[in-house]
């Protein structure tokens, strides 16, 4: 399903992680903070917001580590002759809750590079993938994000 950008990162998700990133976003649902409460709705624990898998799942970097274009390296390097690399979009698939406790990998794969026409002349495309599962194998959250390259 397309080829391997970086190696695979595992975590576990923990609640004060959780709670901290919904206080964040200013989410606050009781099944996020309250057991009884995760309980009552149907779920085994705490609950965690659908978006912060992917926020559980960033390594800490060296600021030393940010390239010119304010990204950091450390994934699969896509060489392209541009001037520019911006972000295009993310589409998420929310497939099962994740509970505090959970062993969750997230796994990122190139997906598709493609040139487009636009307004302004042709970009590039290109489509990465990040699938996160539990320790058990079960998908619990895919995301598709999207890059343009001009």
């Amino acid at each position: 399903m397309g080829e391997l950008l970086a190696a695979p990162v595992t975590v576990t998700v923990t609640a004060e992680g959780s709670q901290r990133y919904a206080q964040a976003v200013g989410d606050l649902n009781p099944i996020y903070f309250d057991e009884a409460a995760a309980r009552a709705a149907g779920y085994r624990t705490l609950v965690v917001p659908p978006t912060y898998v992917a926020y559980a799942l960033v390594q800490g970097r060296p600021l030393a580590g940010i390239g010119t274009d304010g990204l950091f390296g450390g994934e699969k390097s896509i060489r392209l002759e541009v001037a520019r690399i911006m972000f295009g979009g993310e589409e998420w698939d929310f497939i099962a809750p994740v509970h505090v406790g959970d062993v969750v990998t997230g796994e990122a794969r190139l997906t598709a590079i493609d040139q487009k026409d636009g307004s302004k002349g042709p970009f590039v495309r290109i489509t990465r993938e990040i699938t996160y599962r539990t320790g058990d194998g079960e998908v619990v959250a895919r995301t598709r994000q999207i890059g343009i390259a001009r």
